[in-house]
């Protein structure tokens, strides 16, 4: 059968010529209808309509082989229906009863898909809720931020969810993301004024420091100098870098040149005795005292900085000369706490940057604080494991004249690790204060 025969046989299965008029049967709930006019002949008009059929179930065809092709079936619904809805006015000939079965089967399906999607959009929204309200709460200002970003831009890329539960749920997720930003902002207006604060405080112990530098009440001076130098160490302030060195700069000036007028002082006082005689033990108390101070002093700076000042302090007590007596032990003992302190403290430092986790050291003065004073008590315990076994060496090492030199050798190790517990312990207390000064 040639295909126009074919065609000729599916317009007379459905519709038929009547005065001139072609019509189709009644379908889809509808009455027999007037679809054309014979303009040639009969059948070259029932050809003619049920050619524009064929041209109608072409496009059904095509949609539904991309609907069934995609992931997102919904994408598709409206054409279905405006489909459906052309069914009943379209000018053809053909099985228009097929067609639409086939389109209603289709929207059935999209609208499994629909709730299936909508559920699965309803679970992700949800897990983005519960994860946002998690946030916001978080002091991870940096990384929280850059996953509250993408809590966001995973929001907008969900698919709907059910029309009745889209204003909640979205009014709780905006809610929890508003809460995090306005707590993030509150932060750092009060980290601002924290750090205006710390500046402004440091500015006021530099004014005092360059106030009393070219005083000539030495000793006085010498201990008001100290209690500014704790002062500047209590602060304990994090300003940026560059601000914060600017700042030390000034205040560690304003000390250095107060103490070498006072080392030329001490050197005028000296050389003011008679020619070649030794300086007296005042004047000697004088510049250990100094030196004792200085090495106090170095606790306000860096610790790298601060070893090679400790060790050339140490140079200059060696060279001031011997003193006797209770007070010349109490200032030795001053200058040795003060420098054991230093040399602790950058052993602690060359920890921390060693130390195998490599994770980054906490940024709030507080969190620093407590994280190096629980760094020493882990330091401690192998001084204290060392200490015993030197003790314990000691115990059992036989008393004779051989062994004189590894007896003092491991009296003089056993001295020198009690005295790093003192200083380690003396720290501890230090980083305690500052944390609960700071916290």
């Amino acid at each position: 059968m040639e295909p126009t025969d074919h065609l000729l046989a599916e317009a007379k299965r459905y519709g038929y010529v009547e005065a001139d008029g072609v019509w189709l049967h009644p379908v889809l709930g509808q009455p027999a209808r007037q679809i054309g006019l014979v303009k040639d002949s009969d059948d070259a008009a029932l050809r003619y309509f049920s050619q524009r059929f064929e041209t109608l179930r072409a496009k059904v065809d095509s949609l539904l082989e991309k609907m069934q092709a995609s992931d997102n079936k919904g994408s598709f619904l409206m054409k279905a229906l405006h489909l459906k809805e052309q069914l009943l006015t379209h000018d053809g000939l053909g099985d228009f009863a097929s067609l639409h079965r086939r389109l209603t089967e289709a929207e059935d399906a999209i609208a499994v898909t629909v709730v299936r999607n909508r559920e699965k959009n309803l679970a992700t929204k949800i897990s983005f809720i519960h994860e946002a309200e998690a946030l916001s709460e978080s002091v991870e200002w940096i990384s929280a931020s850059e996953k509250v970003k993408d809590l966001r831009q995973g929001w907008l890329k969900t698919g709907p969810i059910d029309k009745a539960m889209t204003d909640e749920l979205e009014h709780r997720f905006q809610t929890a993301i508003q809460v995090f930003f306005d707590r993030r902002k509150s932060f750092q207006s009060d980290k601002k004024a924290m750090a205006n604060r710390v500046q402004t405080r440091y500015r006021d112990l530099i004014q005092q420091a360059e106030a009393l530098k070219n005083s000539d009440q030495f000793e006085t001076t010498s201990r008001q100098l100290k209690v500014l130098q704790q002062a500047w160490r209590d602060v304990n302030g994090n300003l940026p870098k560059k601000q914060a060195s600017e700042l030390w700069t000034r205040f560690r000036a304003a000390n250095n040149h107060f103490f070498e007028r006072l080392k030329v002082h001490i050197a005028v006082q000296q050389s003011a005795g008679a020619p070649g005689a030794p300086a007296t033990p005042e004047v000697l108390l004088a510049r250990k005292r100094s030196l004792a101070e200085r090495a106090e002093a170095l606790m306000a700076i860096p610790p790298q900085e601060a070893i090679h000042q400790a060790k050339s302090l140490q140079a200059e007590w060696k060279q001031v000369g011997t003193v006797r007596g209770e007070e010349s032990d109490r200032i030795w003992q001053r200058f040795m706490v003060a420098c054991d302190k230093i040399f602790e403290l950058s052993a602690l430092e060359y920890h921390l940057r060693k130390r195998a986790d490599g994770a980054p050291m906490p940024t709030a003065p507080a969190e620093r604080a407590r994280f190096r004073a629980s760094t020493l008590r882990e330091l401690l315990k192998d001084d204290h494991e060392e200490l015993n076994t030197l003790r314990a060496n000691l115990d059992n090492l036989s008393p004779s004249a051989a062994n004189d030199a590894f007896l003092q050798m491991l009296q003089t190790k056993i001295r020198s690790f009690e005295r790093k517990i003192r200083t380690k312990n003396d720290l501890i207390d230090l980083f305690s204060q500052q944390a609960q000064t700071a916290g």
